[in-house]
């Protein structure tokens, strides 16, 4: 049998999320591809999982970038079998100086669809025959409790803070239902999952965030899901969000 492979979008910091999920894949025994724009960052982090015995390889990866993304599933292809799991865990950087749409930067608003959602959608088109020849291949979009602003009406009673990011995560999770449709008829679960205030920037960090290893629990779940478990749904600390 063909070992595991899993995928992971935006792992290239230390303390990040991404990280932490692919540290947990590679104790399940997959071989993870750690990616992320500056190859110089991601390195490193690979050979650290391999010093503790995993398997791991690094790429450069730039969501914004089409040729960048037809680079990594041309590597994959000449590489692997199989793609069991993607992680489109990757973002950029929330406005969070930004309270309104009305005063939204148009060309962070492009940066962040890039990232989140036109990169994570070309993403998976370009390593599909690869997840199709996996037996149960997992896809998972990592969201943020900033997409409930929108899906939920404004009932958190603020303002919508961090437009750009948060239209971007609203938009991943209304693409996580659509490949999940598409990909009805096939082994392959798409679902997305928001971890929850996170602790991966000890500079802001809040003393309550979840640690990075407890919030990628969330995430390893749903790229672990039996063949019978959901597909296009969203999940917070284990719990669809409805």
């Amino acid at each position: 049998m063909p070992p595991r492979t899993a995928l992971v979008t935006g792992a290239g910091r230390a303390a990040g999320l991404g990280f932490a999920v692919a540290r947990r894949l590679a104790e399940l025994d997959h071989h993870v591809v750690l990616t992320a724009r500056d190859p110089a960052a991601v390195e490193p982090l690979a050979e650290r999982l391999r010093q503790e015995g995993h398997a791991a390889t690094a790429l450069r990866l730039d969501l914004s970038d089409r040729a960048s993304i037809d680079e990594v599933a041309d590597h994959l292809t000449r590489t692997f079998d199989q793609l069991d799991v993607l992680i489109n865990n990757a973002s950029a950087m929330p406005d969070f100086r930004t309270l309104s749409a009305l005063d939204a930067d148009m060309d962070t608003v492009r940066s962040a669809m890039d990232v989140s959602v036109i990169g994570p959608w070309a993403l998976t088109q370009a390593v599909l025959p690869l997840l199709t020849a996996a037996p149960a291949a997992r896809i998972v979009n990592v969201s943020s409790l900033a997409a409930q602003q929108i899906a939920t009406g404004f009932d958190l009673g603020a303002p919508l803070r961090s437009p750009a990011y948060s239209m971007a995560k609203y938009t991943l999770n209304a693409l996580t239902e659509v490949l999940a449709r598409a990909l009805a008829d096939t082994p392959i679960l798409v679902n997305a999952v928001d971890p929850g205030n996170t602790a991966t920037h000890p500079e802001r960090d809040d003393p309550e965030d979840r640690p990075a290893s407890e919030s990628a629990e969330d995430i390893t779940r749903a790229a672990t899901l039996s063949p019978t478990g959901p597909t296009g749904q969203l999940f917070s600390r284990e719990h669809p969000v409805l």
